[in-house]
This record gives structure tokens, sequence and C-alpha cells, in this order.
């Protein structure tokens, strides 16, 4: 896996603070893309670390879910439908039928990827968001949002690591 990971842009050491936020949540989203980079439809949707339903599909679709709702349902406070709950399943965006394909999967992740930096354009790292957060009940700056943004992709992208390395062999930082 050298690819898109040798493409990834590091973020700089000196910017100021939103230029920093952005280079590291742009970092680790084209972290996730590398991880998933070359993989053919069957690998993507593979759950090689057993019990866990945990697949690089699932975990992109998980991740078009969390920009989706950080940056437009709480910071925008947009009534939109949810994209993989269904059934009241909560973990729906890891299940998924032979009907879901990974190019969507893809996509869906891809344009929120793009309507979530379209939110965060040129507001303030103060601003206080429009909704409360149906976990907590809580208002949050969109501050807080880059930083819980950034570790839930680091996070994810451990776990993106280990699949990628069952799924293949390929490892990489």
């Amino acid at each position: 896996m050298t690819s898109q990971g040798s493409h990834r842009a590091e973020p700089s050491t000196t910017a100021g603070e939103r230029e920093m936020l952005d280079g590291w949540l742009d970092y680790h989203r084209a972290t996730l893309a590398w991880k998933c980079e070359g993989l053919g439809e069957e690998q993507v949707r593979l759950t090689p670390l057993k019990p866990s339903d945990m697949s690089l599909m699932g975990l992109v679709r998980h991740m078009a879910d969390v920009e989706r709702y950080w940056f437009r349902e709480v910071m925008l406070g947009e009534d939109l439908p949810e994209l993989y709950w269904s059934d009241g399943d909560p973990d729906g965006d890891f299940h998924f039928t032979d009907e879901d394909a990974w190019a969507d999967s893809e996509r869906v992740w891809q344009t929120e990827v793009e309507l979530a930096r379209q939110a965060a354009a040129g507001r303030s790292l103060d601003l206080v968001s429009d909704a409360a957060s149906h976990h907590r009940g809580e208002v949050f700056s969109l501050r807080w949002v880059y930083t819980h943004m950034i570790e839930e992709y680091a996070r994810h992208n451990g776990h993106a690591d280990l699949l990628r390395e069952h799924i293949d062999g390929a490892t990489g930082d």
C-alpha cells in the first residue's frame, strides 16, 4: 500500500489552528481511503476480526454517517433521514446486504465529506451548533466537532489497519 498513502498531505507543523484542524481531518480521511484502496468488493466486505462485524465497507459507511451527523445535523441543525440505521439497528452501517455495493458506500462517504467541508467553510471555530446532540443533549462548538472527528477517524483508522493486514497482509502508517 503505497500510492495514496504516499500522496496524503502531511498536516503543517506550524499552521494556525483552523488550517491545522482541516489538515489533520483531511489526513485521516485520506488514510481511510488509502486503507481501502485496491481492494475488491468481496475484500471490503470481509469481517476477519471475529466476533466483530467490523469491515472496511462498514467503517466507510460509519464515517459517512458520522460526517453527516456532526457537521450537518448537529452543527447546521438539518433534519436528515438516517443513512443506514433502519429497523432499529443502531449498527446498520456495519450490517449490509448483497444489494449494498462498495461503490455506492464510497460515493456516499465522499459526498458526506464534501458536504461536511461546505458546512464548516467560513464558520468560526467558536460557532456553537444549531442543534443539540441526540446522544448527549448538548450543543457543541465547531472546534469540538473538528477535534472529535479527528479522534473518530484516528481510532477507526487503527481498526482499518488491522482489517487490511488480515485481508491481504498490507501494512502502512
